[in-house]
């Protein structure tokens, strides 16, 4: 019995990390909201019909929340996204590169 139990502890302490969905908002949707992260997800942003690479942005409180830039490698696309740091609460700008369009504040809180 006591093998058996060893074994099955064992076995549990192997089990892999659980994969988190990001959550994934528009990049039209973000003026003025509040996207709400877990701090072990990511926001990824889709950026529609403009570049993944286009986007760049200004966090007034960098310690909770990092940009990700977008990229195109390989002939795989990676939208632009937000990494949570630490729990707390933050305003984000992102501008685009290509002009003409203006630029999106909105509000990110990190919860643990």
């Amino acid at each position: 019995a006591v093998v058996a139990v060893s074994a099955v502890v064992g076995l549990s302490a192997c089990a892999p990390t659980p994969v988190v969905a990001p959550v994934t908002v528009s990049v039209g949707d973000l003026q003025g909201a509040t996207v709400d992260v877990a701090l072990n997800q990511v926001i990824n942003i889709n950026t529609g019909d403009l570049a993944v690479d286009s986007y760049t942005a200004e966090i007034a409180d960098p310690s909770i929340l990092e940009f990700v830039q977008g990229k195109e490698d390989g002939g795989a696309t990676f939208n632009p996204g937000l990494k949570p740091l630490k729990v707390g609460t933050t305003e984000v700008t992102m501008t685009n590169a290509q002009g003409g369009i203006q630029p999106l504040t909105f509000t990110v809180k990190v919860t643990g």
